[in-house]
């Protein structure tokens, strides 16, 4: 199974995304394999969807996702030990990618879609970019 990041998707998704055409090129890799994403990365892709081209097509992607992604969410106790990995990684990774980290680490999964070369830093992780 691999994770997708949100800046995959926001490139994906919007045509005028300075990372589109890599995102066009890297998605039948992605999507031949079980894809999960976690809630987080959700609100991350949502909200930026709505910032860079409207409400509408949030809600277009939002159905997507929930059509082809496993969804994982999280909780409190996840939040809790993902502050560590913030500290672990003293802060280069986000809040956001750190918990994603900790959910890839815990479902035993090792690829990731993402442009964020933040991810690189971590052991056990290929980025798929």
């Amino acid at each position: 199974m691999i994770l997708v990041d949100s800046n995959f998707l926001i490139a994906l998704f919007i045509s005028n995304d300075a990372l589109h055409d890599k995102a066009a090129q890297i998605a039948n890799e992605v999507y031949n394999q079980d894809k999960a994403i976690t809630d987080l990365f959700i609100s991350e892709t949502i909200t930026l969807i709505i910032a860079k081209s409207n409400a509408k097509a949030s809600k277009e992607v939002y159905h997507h996702i929930l059509k082809h992604f496993k969804v994982i969410e999280v909780d409190r106790t996840i939040y809790n030990e993902t502050i560590n990995t913030v500290l672990k990684y003293r802060g280069i990774l986000s809040f956001a990618d750190s918990l994603g980290v900790k959910v890839m680490k815990e479902k035993g999964m090792n690829k990731i879609a993402s442009f964020d070369t933040d991810f690189d830093i971590v052991q056990g992780i290929q980025r798929i970019y």
